[in-house]
């Protein structure tokens, strides 16, 4: 319950309720009274915005946050943040990032400072810090990225006045080089990979830009063979064995997409699917039927360290460099590119939610390109003419 009442009364209040009040000298008081026992004090400008500040610090209240006191470090404002608040929203994958970049590094070299007495001048050190240590850029956007999220719940709950991180300096990221396979080298790995257990999955990948989560987390529900198309609508990563497998949504609604295959590939899934029944049948009654496409040979989830393995010999088999296995995925959409395909069905295949996204990570394929379609214009207004009218001059 809260009400207005004078600075005499302020301290009669039990847990969870809260009160309005103004100072001798004009300002005003929002009080709320915490689970433990201690009080809080808002300050506001107006009577009106003492009260919307308590109301909001009640609701906090009866939720089991706690607001912070003015002197409070960053460390436990840090902790408060990942585990109260941001937790029950994020996905097992994010909050063991976020656990991490906190527990590394932001905590151990910021912590100490009251949040309210946080500097951008800390942040610069800091950030300048971790890059003389050999942290790539990347990472270091990635804390950044973390604290201003965590700097910015602050501010919007009033705890300070404003987010640091705003005005910190970060290094450059480099553009990150791509290595994906020619049309010939794929044609290649495909070749030495017949008859592999991997073959229809490398062909998947090489033709539909499928990532690894999304290929190991397939189930046969997914493919229609009779129409030759695959839907995309689930991913999966491993966790470590504290967590294991971990099934869950596509990050944007770009990335729930429906795929034409071609007839190659949808006959290699048929080949698939009599093989996968024969190793169910050797399992007996040790197979766990989970409907994956790629599956242990006991129905459970393809392990992801076994499937780079058998990736990697594969690539060494076809005398191909080095690659990632998400290197695939930016295979095909080069080979994509280099056939003509239209940069738009491209995106879509690749479930990119912007087709920028899609320029900027395969602008290198674009010279090409443009090459190819100068010639077609030359052909169209160049050449073309210039011959009909040295025609027309030799029939003079």
């Amino acid at each position: 319950m809260a009400k207005r009442t004078n600075k005499s009364e302020q301290n009669r209040h039990p847990k969870g309720e809260g009160s309005v009040f103004q100072r001798k000298d004009g300002r005003w008081i929002a009080q709320v009274t915490l689970e433990d026992g201690r009080q809080k004090q808002l300050y506001a400008r107006s009577e009106k915005e003492a009260w919307g500040k308590l109301h909001e610090a009640m609701r906090e209240v009866e939720q089991g946050t706690i607001l912070p006191d003015r002197d409070q470090r960053l460390s436990q404002y840090l902790d408060h943040w990942l585990e109260q608040i941001e937790r029950p929203t994020l996905k097992v994958g994010s909050y063991k990032r976020y656990r991490s970049i906190l527990d590394n590094h932001l905590i151990p070299a910021l912590g100490h400072l009251q949040m309210r007495k946080l500097r951008v001048e800390h942040l610069d050190r800091f950030y300048a810090k971790k890059q003389a240590d050999g942290l790539a850029p990347k990472t270091i956007h990635l804390m950044h990225n973390v604290l201003h999220q965590a700097l910015e719940t602050a501010v919007k709950r009033h705890y300070i006045s404003r987010n640091v991180c705003d005005d910190a300096v970060l290094p450059r990221i480099p553009r990150r080089e791509i290595h994906p396979l020619s049309k010939e080298q794929a044609g290649r790995l495909l070749q030495v990979a017949k008859g592999h257990r991997l073959e229809t999955l490398i062909a998947l990948a090489i033709t539909t830009g499928m990532r690894r989560g999304e290929l190991l987390a397939l189930t046969w529900d997914d493919i229609d063979l009779a129409e030759g198309r695959v839907q995309i609508r689930r991913t999966v990563n491993r966790y470590g064995a504290d967590v294991g497998y971990v099934v869950s949504e596509p990050k944007t609604t770009k990335g729930r997409r429906s795929i034409v295959l071609p007839s190659f590939v949808r006959d290699l899934l048929q080949q698939h699917l009599l093989r996968q029944k024969e190793i169910k049948a050797q399992a007996g009654e040790m197979w766990q039927e989970n409907g994956l496409v790629f599956a242990s040979n006991i129905g459970t989830f393809f392990h992801p360290n076994r499937l780079l393995e058998e990736f990697n010999q594969l690539l060494a088999e076809a005398g191909l460099p080095h690659l990632r296995f998400h290197d695939l995925r930016h295979s095909a959409a080069t080979i994509l590119l280099s056939m003509g395909v239209h940069p738009k069905i491209v995106q879509e295949i690749l479930g990119h939610s912007d087709i920028s996204m899609t320029l900027d990570t395969y602008s290198h394929v674009l010279p090409t390109l443009q090459h190819e379609a100068m010639a077609k214009i030359d052909q169209a207004f160049g050449s073309g003419p210039r011959l009909q009218d040295q025609r027309q001059q030799e029939e003079e």
